[in-house]
């Protein structure tokens, strides 16, 4: 939240815990989702769309000016939502997740939910259409931003490294990848699937400005999402380091095996939700 040009820390936490606790509701009614990814990106979405960050109107969701952000890793769709409603860009009740008839879907569609920028949920593809983006805006002469929001496991993806090359290529500075490393995948510790270290060093020898942060240090992370803002003459990439299940110890115990694309059961749930809400 930012008033007068100040961004209140407070007021930006109690955002986040309601967005952390929408989604847990939210998967739990729906019996299925991603609850423990939506944790660990529950700091970056709310920075994105509360913390002054990204430039957009509520209002109209279709501004040509706006800045975009693509949910790559579109598994987290719940945190998404409950943002675009926090945001007051959609009227839609977050716990109608994955209901017959309801928009909110599994994964983000575009067409049917006014502030998704992109129909995604086939991994590896988010950057390449955020680079798009960022190309045709700067064709029509717009500055605005395009934020992309990845997996590490995601990363594995070669269709990821080819937009990072052809960003690269064209300069395209206000193009910004954020890498919400939270260390799993779907099969597990995303090291031992696939060890992406020095993923820094690997960005930057693509032609990219890259920043490693905590990925829950609110100073920290506000102030790499308005570095990764300030054009450079190439693309940002923001390597946040999270945790797979941020804030409900349940999840932290084993985050990557037994949580992975499973929402909490009922009483889980609730306890989940008191101690996000007490920390």
């Amino acid at each position: 939240m930012v008033r007068d040009g100040t961004v209140d820390i407070g007021a930006l936490e109690a955002i986040r815990r309601k967005l952390a606790i929408s989604s847990i509701r939210a998967t739990t009614k729906a019996g299925s989702g991603h609850p423990s990814t939506c944790l660990s990106a529950s700091h970056l979405v709310t920075a994105l769309y509360f913390g002054g960050v990204m430039h957009y109107d509520p209002a109209r969701p279709d501004w040509p000016g706006r800045d975009r952000f693509v949910l790559s890793k579109g598994h987290a769709a719940p945190i998404l939502y409950a943002a675009l409603a926090e945001a007051g860009v959609i009227d839609l009740d977050p716990m109608s997740l994955r209901e017959i008839g309801s928009p909110l879907e599994g994964h983000p569609n575009a067409r049917k939910v006014a502030g998704v920028e992109a129909s995604t949920g086939s991994l590896g593809q988010g950057l390449s259409l955020a680079l798009g983006m960022a190309l045709a805006a700067r064709l029509d002469g717009h500055d605005s931003r395009v934020f992309a929001l990845l997996g590490d496991g995601e990363v594995d993806e070669g269709q990821v490294w080819e937009a990072a090359m052809a960003a690269a290529k064209y300069d395209v500075d206000s193009l910004v990848a954020i890498v919400d490393r939270n260390g799993y995948q779907q099969m597990g510790d995303a090291h031992k699937v696939m060890p992406l270290d020095p993923l820094p060093s690997k960005w930057e020898a693509f032609g990219w400005r890259a920043i490693e942060i905590d990925g829950h240090d609110w100073p920290v992370v506000l102030g790499a999402l308005q570095e990764a803002r300030e054009r450079s003459g190439r693309p940002t990439v923001v390597i946040a380091h999270t945790q797979k299940g941020y804030g409900v110890s349940r999840i932290l115990q084993d985050p990557g095996n037994k949580f992975h694309g499973v929402p909490l059961k009922a009483d889980e749930a609730e306890a989940a939700i008191q101690e996000i809400e007490s920390a």
